[in-house]
This record gives C-alpha cells, sequence and structure tokens, in this order.
C-alpha cells in the first residue's frame, strides 16, 4: 500500500492546469467565487468540469469563498400608505425593463455615513443607475430615478418598487414617476422579503466589498462603491444568469428580440 501511494504521488496531477485557473481566478475575483460561480468561469476558459469536481479542487487548494452575514436593516423613514404592493413577490420578468425595485442602505466609516440607492432589474439584477452620498436626502433618490429613466427606450413602462421609506412617499418621487407612466409599488410594513432581490444586492455588496476592507474616509469608500457596482454589472457573472454578467444577459436577450 505504501508503494503504491508513493508510486500515485509521482504522477503528474492531470488537474493542474484547472488548478491553476481555479487560484487565478479566485486572485482576480478577489475570493468572491464560490464552487458554483466557479464552475462556469471554468467553462469560459474551455474546462468543463462538473460542480462537485469544482468543489473539490477548491477544497484541495483551501480556497473557500466568503460567507455572507445576516442581512443588514436598510435605512427606512415615516411609514405611510401611498401604493400598494403591485409587484406581490413576483420577480420573475421575461424582458428588461418591466420591474424595477430599489432602495437604500447605510454604511459606516468611522464617525460618517454613506448612502447607496440603487434601481435594479429585476430581469437581470443589473444595476441601472444609482447614487452614492453622504446624505439620505431626497436628492439621493431623485437624481437616481431621473437617470433610470432616461435609460428607457421605446414604450417601455416598469413597475418601480420600494419599501415605505420616506424619499418614496414625498411627493416629488411620486410626481416624477406618474409623469413618465411608471407604476409605483411599495412593500408591506416591516417586510422586507417583499423587496428580497434589492436587499439580497446590499448583502453581496457588503459581503463582497464593504465588511472585507478598511476604509479611510467616506469619500474612499464611496469610490470603492463605485467600482464595485461597475465590477458586478460588468465581470461578475451569476449563476442564475447561466453564467453571465447582468450586462451579458441583458445584451442576450436584446439581441434574440
Amino acid at each position: 500500500m505504501f508503494y503504491y501511494h508513493q508510486a500515485r504521488s509521482a504522477l503528474p496531477d492531470r488537474y493542474a492546469d484547472v488548478k491553476r485557473a481555479i487560484q487565478q481566478l479566485f486572485n482576480e475575483h478577489k475570493g468572491r467565487y464560490g464552487y458554483r460561480r466557479m464552475t462556469y468561469a471554468l467553462r469560459r476558459l474551455g474546462h468543463f468540469l462538473n460542480k462537485k469536481a469544482v468543489q473539490r479542487l477548491m477544497q484541495e487548494l483551501n480556497l473557500k469563498s466568503f460567507v455572507r452575514p445576516k442581512r443588514y436593516r436598510s435605512y427606512r423613514g415615516q411609514v405611510g400608505r401611498i401604493a400598494e404592493n403591485v409587484l406581490q413577490r413576483n420577480f420573475h420578468v421575461d424582458a428588461p425593463d418591466k420591474k424595477w425595485v430599489t432602495d437604500v442602505t447605510e454604511f459606516k466609516v468611522g464617525e460618517q455615513r454613506v448612502y447607496l440607492s440603487p434601481v435594479i432589474d429585476l430581469f437581470n439584477q443589473e444595476v441601472i443607475s444609482y447614487r452614492v452620498a453622504k446624505s439620505a436626502r431626497l436628492p439621493l433618490v431623485t437624481d437616481m430615478l431621473k437617470e433610470a429613466i432616461n435609460k428607457l427606450t421605446g414604450k417601455v413602462k416598469p413597475i418601480f418598487h420600494s419599501d415605505q421609506g420616506w424619499q418614496y412617499q414625498h411627493s416629488d418621487v411620486q410626481k416624477l414617476l406618474k409623469e413618465n407612466g411608471l407604476t409605483q409599488s411599495m412593500s408591506r410594513k416591516g417586510n422586507c422579503l417583499d423587496n428580497a432581490v434589492a436587499e439580497n444586492f446590499f448583502g453581496i455588496l457588503k459581503t463582497e466589498m464593504y465588511h472585507r476592507k478598511k476604509f479611510n474616509s467616506a469619500e474612499h469608500l464611496m469610490e470603492e462603491i463605485k467600482d464595485y457596482i461597475e465590477y458586478y454589472n460588468t465581470k461578475r457573472i451569476k449563476v442564475k444568469l447561466k453564467g453571465l454578467t447582468p450586462i451579458e444577459y441583458r445584451n442576450q436577450a436584446l439581441s434574440a428580440a
């Protein structure tokens, strides 16, 4: 038995090239890829292994993606009843720009606070537009919404879903939505599952970028958030999108239409 194992250890490793690719991808994406996403990434490079094989190789290399912490409670304002829950947790979409979700989340750098407000398309979970600022004042939402609306083409008029935060209850936001033909939808009070996609995006961002790094100022954090969103849209593949990035998935759908 000793000589058998000794002979086997002398054989060349048939997975050596794959292991090098795994290590390179793991480093390139800063430890953000688990074995499922890694399987899709390897296929892009011509390495067609099943998920269990990739998981085993990652274990051999002692590579483990970061575990997401418990959901962070986003910034919330006064509670009112402005719009019905039109979305009704129906997150399925068959084309871009039919259903958008949004929320505001808060970060801390020392005694400073930073707020992020994105619009996310449920079709491909792409961040359509966003604003990041040191204040949660109304322009954080209105400027973001104006940019998203300006990107619309044709006659599409998305559902715009949010929680019951004070910004979304504001008359300026309601007016902006109404003038552009968007349908406003709001989660029920205190029910984060009604806006699970936005919450999930914040969880991913904070796990993969915010909780893993120290920031020397609010401005530093704001630049890192911008860089991450660019990475998320254009380079970070998603298992639910068949191993494509959000932008690739959108472009594929538009070219097939």
